[in-house]
């Protein structure tokens, strides 16, 4: 068979990354936009891989009870696989089977790559979660093509849809989309801080410089404009083009996560002598989760390689004397701490709590190997990928780390990404 060709479907699991799985001749077919239990009609779109095959959903033959007409209705199985726009990719399944998958995805990842056989649950960000899983997304990314088309990608592409709606985006940022603007081809964001009042950031594309000698672009003042956001009564200093939870309630959700985590490790009273770490600290969010723990003299250290990121968790940390917040690649940082720290701070740090919230990749084997030979006493691991979670888990294990809990969280309704946060202490016990 190939590329174009039809195929009568039936859908039995659901796969890492926002596919769901069916079978061709015992071949395994990669299928968007379905629910297990489902006959689907589908094209096949890529053929050229011998272990599996790609294909596009292009009618439902037989519906699963958890379907529901799609929350973004330019999304629907009804509208033309190349139109559809990307980004909600489980806005199909009803909310509470949305999540049901996504323990699936994330018990299977941690039992094949960690070793972990785990009843992990996937929860709300919070009480006030919409019963639908719209209204939620407080900064949205739009692309703006060659002819000055302003939408989202298509699903899986890089062409520009354009649509009438975001139901995702909280009110106020769907009603500044729906009133249009014009913009130079790139990206085009829109965020609401805590002051409830959207910025439009521009982001243009640039050429490709040649070498190391051209001037670089310009930055966007209003990229750098400081917003404040608040949580937990606490408030965060943060670009406006800087890196933030995009879920309304997320920020709470996650920091609230961390302090559970912790307590349920015995950390509800941190060390007053031990040295704590924040790696990928961004503006001090989760470092912040973790000195209210330990009082006003908590050692906290930050590690964000973004500079403009630093200098904010500098100024969000200043009521703890004893955290610092430095710039740096966070492999090469623990790198230069493992060569400089005298014995009576590496005990400080063996005695205290690192958390980490890598990128989507995960932290990978140097940090995963750098953090073995550091040996912190418990470390609160935060991800936004099941499988990178996994993998960096099972080195965890092998290098004498326990598990003591693990809790999913559904930061990203009607889409299939999931947040997790994992606690594991050197040589605990399995709660």
């Amino acid at each position: 068979m190939q590329s174009g060709d039809l195929l009568d479907l039936d859908v039995t699991d659901v796969a890492h990354g926002g596919v769901f799985v069916a079978r061709h001749e015992g071949r395994v077919v990669f299928v968007p936009d379905a629910v297990p239990g489902e006959k689907v009609r589908a094209r096949l779109t890529d053929t050229g891989k011998s272990s599996f095959w790609r294909a596009e959903t292009l009618e439902v033959l037989d519906a699963s009870p958890h379907r529901q007409p799609h929350v973004w209705s330019p999304a629907d199985i009804d509208t033309p696989p190349e139109k559809r726009p990307g980004g909600a990719d489980f806005g199909h399944i009803r909310l509470e089977h949305q999540r049901e998958l996504k323990q699936r995805v994330l018990r299977d990842a941690l039992q094949r790559f960690g070793g972990i056989d785990s009843d992990v649950v996937v929860s709300p960000a919070g009480d006030t979660e919409s019963v639908d899983g719209t209204g939620w997304r407080t900064r949205v990314s739009l692309h703006v093509d060659a002819d000055g088309r302003i939408g989202p990608f298509a699903a899986r592409s890089h062409r520009v849809v354009e649509v009438d709606d975001h139901p995702l985006a909280t009110p106020v940022i769907a009603e500044a989309i729906a009133r249009g603007r014009s913009a130079a081809p790139g990206r085009l964001d829109l965020v609401q801080p805590g002051d409830g009042r959207v910025r439009a950031l521009a982001r243009p594309e640039t050429p490709r410089r040649r070498g190391r000698g051209g001037p670089r672009p310009a930055v966007d003042p209003a990229l750098r404009e400081v917003v404040v956001e608040t949580v937990g009564g606490r408030d965060f200093r943060v670009d406006a083009g800087g890196f933030w939870q995009v879920h309304r309630l997320a920020p709470a959700a996650l920091r609230d996560a961390v302090h559970r985590g912790l307590r349920e490790a015995g950390r509800d009273a941190l060390d007053p002598d031990a040295s704590h770490l924040d790696l990928y600290g961004g503006v001090g969010l989760l470092a912040a989760a973790v000195a209210e723990l330990g009082g006003a003299g908590t050692r906290i250290t930050s590690v964000e390689s973004d500079a403009r990121a630093t200098d904010h968790a500098g100024e969000n940390l200043a009521e703890w004397v004893g955290a610092r917040a430095e710039t740096g690649r966070v492999d090469r940082w623990l790198a230069q701490t493992e060569q400089s720290a005298s014995p009576a701070e590496r005990a400080r740090l063996r005695a205290g709590v690192t958390v980490l919230d890598p990128p989507r990749s995960g932290a990978g084997r140097d940090v995963v190997e750098a953090l073995l030979r550091l040996r912190p006493a418990t470390l609160a691991y935060v991800a936004c990928d099941p499988v990178a979670l996994a993998r960096d888990i099972g080195m965890l294990r092998a290098g004498g780390y326990t598990p003591v809990s693990l809790e999913g969280l559904d930061l990203f309704p009607n889409s299939h990404h999931v947040e997790a946060v994992a606690i594991l202490t050197d040589g605990g016990a399995l709660s």
